[in-house]
């Protein structure tokens, strides 16, 4: 190990692009995913940001938009259980926002209730603006959306679904990755998504809060057996969510793919500069052969080369990754780098030098004392 890593030292510049597609490849996976996990994070934010223990749907429901208005009757099979504690009706729909100066844009309407310990009120809601959120019309967006709804900010005005509506907050980090949030009380959510008026007396979710959350699971199972509803927990629709958007979206699938490509070509980059590496330097192994030395300890060296190699490219991504997370935020983008994604890159990577350097092992069948002689 410390004679390979001499040698990876002495002649750095042979192995330096090894180096180099091994950390752009640590990059590349960790902040491709992360990419990921921040987009999935954001569209579950409305689920995440609530206090309902259960949230009931309509059947076969995959992911939080994709919801069918249910009769807000059925709310009595929730307040008929003991372990609920408290019940409400929940809008999530779409809708045209109709800028004051022109133009129009696809927006995200949230309904809920108001009153303090609401469930599906965000927690970002300050009790000001829920107070401010009761007058007919009024609504609460991002501050990051206001440019591209057409208002000024708070105080601003425009039209939804042929109703006016006016910002009476601003709300900070529940900026969508889609249509903008629009947050209201639940008598303008019912005014401002069309759905609505050919379903009157309906919602899209009908949340429960348990008196022991840990009731939730069985709460929603019992819930499940009713063949026009589905029901979960808040963690495991939230997980769905996130489940569909990664496997059954362009969205998803592209950045895997992504990801996965840029492992490949790594890989590939990191195999041929060992290969030529080692294929330059079989003289010298032609000497440690005539010495006596076995070819599986020369074996060995290549494999240490390339474990330095692994681990020096890792180090050197990891500054990279995080400085990038950083600038991405700041822009808007959320990258989401948990402690797992961090050692899932670094294992792939490592992985991926490795098999690289068993790939450079067929160069050592060259090696023979008569190549000396030449």
């Amino acid at each position: 190990m410390p004679y390979s890593l001499i040698i990876l030292w002495r002649e750095r510049r042979r192995f330096l692009p090894a180096v180099l597609a091994v950390a752009f490849s640590d990059l590349l996976i960790t902040v491709q995913v992360g990419l990921l996990l921040g987009a999935l994070a954001v569209l579950t934010l409305p689920i995440d940001h609530s206090r309902a223990d259960v949230w009931a749907a309509s059947r076969g429901v995959l992911s939080l938009e994709l919801g069918y208005p249910i009769p807000e009757a059925w709310r009595a099979r929730l307040a008929s259980m003991r372990e609920v504690l408290d019940t409400e009706c929940y809008l999530y729909g779409f809708s045209y926002w109709r800028k004051p100066r022109g133009g129009s844009e696809v927006c995200c309407i949230i309904g809920s209730a108001l009153h303090d310990g609401a469930l599906g009120a965000v927690s970002d809601l300050t009790p000001a603006m829920r107070t401010l959120l009761t007058e007919p019309g009024a609504v609460v967006v991002d501050e990051s959306e206001v440019e591209r709804l057409g208002v000024a900010g708070v105080g601003g005005v425009a039209e939804v679904a042929g109703n006016r509506v006016r910002v009476v907050g601003l709300v900070r980090g529940l900026k969508s990755v889609g249509p903008p949030f629009v947050f209201c009380s639940l008598r303008t959510a019912y005014l401002l998504e069309p759905l609505f008026r050919d379903y009157p007396r309906h919602t899209m979710y009908l949340l429960a809060r348990c008196r022991n959350p840990a009731d939730a699971r069985a709460v929603a199972q019992r819930l499940g057996r009713h063949q026009e509803l589905s029901a979960f927990t808040r963690d495991e629709f939230s997980d769905r969510t996130k489940k569909y958007w990664a496997t059954s979206t362009k969205a998803g699938i592209g950045m895997g793919f992504t990801a996965l490509l840029s492992l490949l070509v790594g890989m590939a980059i990191t195999s041929q500069t060992l290969y030529a590496a080692t294929v330059s330097s079989l003289r010298e192994y032609a000497v440690l052969r005539a010495l006596g030395i076995p070819r599986r300890r020369m074996a060995g060296m290549v494999m240490a080369q390339s474990l330095w190699v692994g681990l020096g490219g890792i180090a050197l991504a990891w500054p990279m990754i995080f400085a990038l997370a950083a600038s991405g935020e700041g822009s808007g983008a959320v990258v989401l780098l948990p402690s797992w994604l961090l050692a899932l890159g670094s294992s792939l990577t490592l992985a991926m030098a490795l098999l690289s350097g068993l790939a450079a092992l067929r160069s050592l069948r060259l090696v023979e004392p008569i190549t000396l002689l030449r």
